[in-house]
């Protein structure tokens, strides 16, 4: 699974998937999960608070992927026009499995028009803008995460990622993987 990392990203947004996927990834027989960072150029980008995240991967470069992480924090915002960026999601929305956003990753995929009439969500504070980017997303105000479609989730702000994350290893690797790694993380789960 390949997860986007970019300057000024929230560093949990980034952090807590990754945490997720690889913990589950190494508590599973063969690896359910095998976690891949990715940045635009595949150079070191620098998070909230100068979390640093070196990637083995550019845009170009990046393999093929069952599962994509578009996280947020201020940095997205640059992303929304970055139309490198938001051609790369729309092939590779084509080509995952499953494709999540966590908090204002959402504007991301927005921007990409992958949430076209969909139902979605963001962090608290950016429903309004993510009704702005693209006015037909059904943005549901509220919960932890929104599925999409059976491709797609996204998440709320922050620590709503980990919820989602664990989600999915549920229903991807199964309930005992799900069970081993809520478990390893000593995560107190909300739905």
């Amino acid at each position: 699974m390949a997860i986007l990392a970019f300057d000024d990203m929230e560093v949990l947004d980034y952090a807590g998937p990754y945490e997720v996927f690889n913990v589950a990834g190494e508590l599973t027989d063969p690896a359910a999960f095998e976690v891949v960072p990715v940045s635009v150029d595949g150079a070191p980008v620098s998070g909230r608070g100068g979390f640093t995240v070196v990637p083995r991967h550019g845009l170009e470069d990046c393999p093929p992927t069952d599962l994509l992480v578009v996280p947020g924090g201020s940095g997205s915002r640059a992303l929304v026009g970055d139309e490198k960026v938001l051609a790369w999601l729309r092939d590779r929305a084509a080509e995952v499995e499953l494709l999540m956003s966590v908090c204002t990753g959402s504007m991301v995929l927005a921007a990409a028009g992958l949430l076209r009439g969909r139902h979605a969500t963001t962090h608290h504070t950016t429903y309004d803008e993510l009704a702005a980017i693209d006015p037909t997303v059904r943005v549901d105000r509220g919960p932890r995460f929104v599925r999409s479609d059976e491709r797609l989730w996204t998440s709320a702000g922050v620590s709503a990622g980990i919820d989602l994350s664990l989600r999915v290893v549920r229903e991807l690797a199964g309930v005992a993987a799900y069970d081993a790694t809520v478990a390893e993380m000593e995560w107190m789960w909300r739905s």
